[in-house]
């Protein structure tokens, strides 16, 4: 299994109508994950009892819940059922931020190095994709890379014959038939293709945007606010297990690769392709870096060029974006975007 990275009309819908969580104290917390790489603990610290310590430490209950469906995770978030979701930066833009919910990152996990690619039969550059058909899952960090690695030519999509949407479940199949010449798509489908296919060239991955594919644990902001003890929690139990997982315990990889469908070898492989922020100072750096506003901007552009940033978004700049220095894009008065770093720098400073 893998994530499927894609925001749906069924999704924004939801976020339009989605009432945010109230603010108030409470002593039970849900988080929503899904099945990918550098999301593997959150399903380690449920099973593990990590995350029962910590939350007992601090006098609440947090339940982790894995859902098989990435989409759902985030609808089911963003419609108030669970408290936190694990989401890259763009789904958690366009969903909940942009349907109206507050939305902060907790946790700065890890961003792609490498995970996702684009690839094309028997080609040499980028360039070598004009006029050529491209299959990906539309409207899905694939396409936000594809984008991207045009960009970095002078290409456009419009300089493509067409993109077709097209499953991860059906890349694979997709990409053996003759008709197929170039796919976007992610690990561990783009470990078999390459693997399986002597003319698969690597075009473009997302090692070329280091720290613009980012995964984090989101929550809503008026919870956070309301309980601190939360995110104390939360970020002890991350962070506890990130240590383990730096200093390669193999009992904890082997879980974490065998929850995902895979052995010890082949998650270490994804996890190479993969930059874990195991210290959370790396984290803090990551989400206070310079690159990051930037990085959000386009984000926000490609969204909205998609017709994705919110229900009838008027401009890229619909959402604001908050970032730990205090300054924020896109639109300072509609600030429902947030990355904060208190509680990482609180592990950080060995303070939680």
């Amino acid at each position: 299994m893998q994530m499927t990275k894609l925001m749906s009309a069924t999704a924004l819908a939801l976020g339009v109508l989605a009432v945010p969580l109230a603010a108030q104290e409470k002593t039970e917390f849900k988080l929503a994950w899904s099945i990918y790489v550098g999301w593997m603990p959150w399903g380690y610290l449920e099973d593990s009892g990590i995350m029962d310590k910590w939350a007992d430490k601090y006098g609440i209950d947090v339940e982790i819940v894995q859902f098989n469906d990435y989409v759902e995770s985030i609808n089911q978030y963003t419609a108030g059922a669970f408290d936190g979701v694990s989401a890259t930066n763009m789904d958690t833009l366009s969903i909940p931020s942009g349907g109206g919910v507050d939305t902060t990152a907790l946790i700065v996990g890890d961003y792609s190095n490498g995970n996702d690619a684009v690839i094309m039969k028997g080609a040499g550059s980028l360039e070598d994709l004009k006029g050529k058909p491209v299959n990906l899952v539309e409207l899905s960090v694939s396409h936000y890379l594809l984008a991207r690695g045009l960009d970095s030519v002078g290409l456009e999509e419009s300089d493509l014959a067409s993109v077709i949407n097209t499953s991860d479940a059906d890349m694979i199949a997709a990409f053996a038939t003759p008709d197929v010449e170039a796919v976007v798509t992610w690990n561990p489908l783009v470990s078999e293709i390459m693997g399986s296919n002597p003319d698969a060239v690597n075009l473009f991955d997302s090692s070329k945007i280091p720290g613009e594919i980012l995964d984090l644990m989101v929550v809503n902001t008026e919870t956070l606010e309301a309980n601190p003890s939360f995110g104390k929690a939360v970020a002890g139990a991350w962070y506890e297990v990130m240590a383990l997982m730096a200093a390669g315990d193999e009992e904890v990889l082997t879980a974490m690769a065998e929850a995902s469908g895979t052995d010890l070898v082949g998650y270490k492989a994804q996890l190479a392709a993969t930059e874990m922020f195991f210290d959370p100072a790396a984290a803090v750096a990551q989400a206070s870096a310079g690159d990051l506003p930037e990085t959000m901007t386009n984000v926000a552009e490609f969204l909205f060029d998609k017709g994705i940033l919110g229900e009838g978004a008027p401009s890229a700049d619909f959402v604001g974006i908050a970032y730990p220095d205090g300054t924020t894009t896109g639109d300072a008065g509609n600030v429902k975007f947030r990355f904060d770093t208190t509680y990482m720098q609180m592990a950080a400073d060995g303070d939680l």
